[in-house]
Order: C-alpha cells, then structure tokens, then sequence
C-alpha cells in the first residue's frame, strides 16, 4: 500500500497538472484523471518521467460510471487516499437567452455534480486516512465567479458559487472527523480555458498554475487544528 495518495481530477493540463505535480514531489503517489486520453497519458508520461507513481484513468466527468471508475482503479492500484483534487471544470459562456441545455448541463455536471458524486465515492477512504493521520483534505476548485456573479457566464459563476457553498457544508459534515476541504477562488489564470481573455489580460499578468499548485502545497502542510475554507487568489489592482 503507498504511504499517501492523492486523486486529481482535471489533471492533463493547466492547474491540475501544476497540483499533481507538486504532489508528486512531495512523496504522493497519483491518480491523475481526465477527459482527453492522449492528452492525459503524455501528462502522466512526463510525471512518470520525475519518478512520480502515476496511474492514468481517462474519464468523462459527466459520467457517474466513469467517475466511479476513476475511484475504483484508485482503490485498486492503492488502497488509500489522503488528498482528493477536484479539479476538473468547463466554462461555455453566452448571454442568458442564448444558452443550451446541452451547454447548461454540461457545466453543472462537470462543475458541481462531478464534486458531490466525487466526495460520495471517496469518502470511506478519506475517513480512513484521517482516522490514521488525523487529516484528510479535498481541495474543490471554483473561481472568483464563485464568489461575484459575472454576466456572460451566468451559469459558470452559479456552479461556481455552488462549489463554494459546498465546500463550507463538507466543512460542517465532515471536519469533526478530520475531513477537510477547501475551495480554489482564482482569477484569470494562464491555461487554455482563459485563452478567450488573452486579447484583454496578457498571459504573463494571468496567475500562473504554479501560484495555485503553491497554495495546495500549503493546505497539506497545515496542522490538523487549521482548516482554510477557500483562498482567494487574486491578480495585483484588480477590483473583486
């Protein structure tokens, strides 16, 4: 059985590859999930390249089959898990009279019902590794439209806010055994979901996924008396 494991969702590029790297070289043996099947195993061939322990599930998000797959290779291959990522997340903006169904409900099942369906599943070896460490930790991400409604991207922000919410229920739910979650609120952020405000914030001012990777790598030092319900990351100047 490895020593401590994490389960990253969203993992092929961008904020989640940054987090599963990271924990990677802080000893974590890794479960990397996404949608893209080469696009996930040349990410989790360059992490096997750092001596990482990966294991790669492609999946679809929008999926409850496939996300009780993903778990159950991780439960398989390891038997325990310590931290769980829920990354994964799509955006489809339009003004509101315009939206689809089909772009509506995308957005909230990979967005908010993957993390629920996410926690479910996991669960039972979340409560096992804190009863023996006397923490766990699920990490959600959402966005600073989790925590200010953005026109345009009316349904991306209400997912958002969705995950906050979540996460301070989860807290409730689950920290007196050890259990603790935090929601990722950033900016705009370099990868390719923000490529569509690169004409108006240039890459090299967007938050990297680095800044986000350091402030996971934060969360899982943090002694089990603390809790960080949400972090805030946010670019210099800008007005929230």
């Amino acid at each position: 059985m490895a020593k401590k494991t994490a389960l990253i969702t969203g993992a092929s590029s961008g904020i989640g590859l940054a987090i599963a790297n990271m924990l990677g070289s802080e000893g974590y043996s890794l479960t990397v999930a996404a949608r893209r099947p080469e696009k996930l195993e040349a990410a989790a061939a360059g992490l096997r390249e750092q001596g990482y322990e990966v294991l790669a599930v492609a999946a679809d998000m929008q999926s409850e089959d496939d996300i009780k797959r993903v778990v159950d290779a991780h439960r398989a291959e390891y038997g325990r898990l310590d931290v769980l990522i829920n990354n994964a997340g799509v955006g489809v903006g339009a003004p509101v009279g315009d939206y689809t169904t089909k772009s509506i409900d995308m957005q909230m099942d990979v967005n908010f019902r993957a993390i629920v369906l996410f926690y479910r599943e996991t669960v039972d070896l979340l409560r096992a590794a804190a009863a023996e460490n006397k923490t766990a930790l699920v990490v959600n991400t959402s966005s600073i439209s989790g925590k200010f409604g953005q026109g345009w991207l009316s349904v991306y922000s209400a997912t958002k806010h969705a995950v906050v919410g979540f996460t301070q229920a989860m807290n409730k739910e689950l920290s007196g055994e050890g259990i603790k979650s935090t929601a990722l609120c950033p900016a705009f952020v370099d990868t390719p979901m923000t490529d569509f405000a690169k004409g108006q914030v240039p890459a090299d001012e967007m938050i990297t996924p680095d800044d986000i990777a350091a402030g996971v790598r934060m969360l899982i030092h943090q002694s089990p008396a603390c809790i960080v319900p949400e972090i805030i990351f946010q670019r210099p100047g800008e007005d929230l």
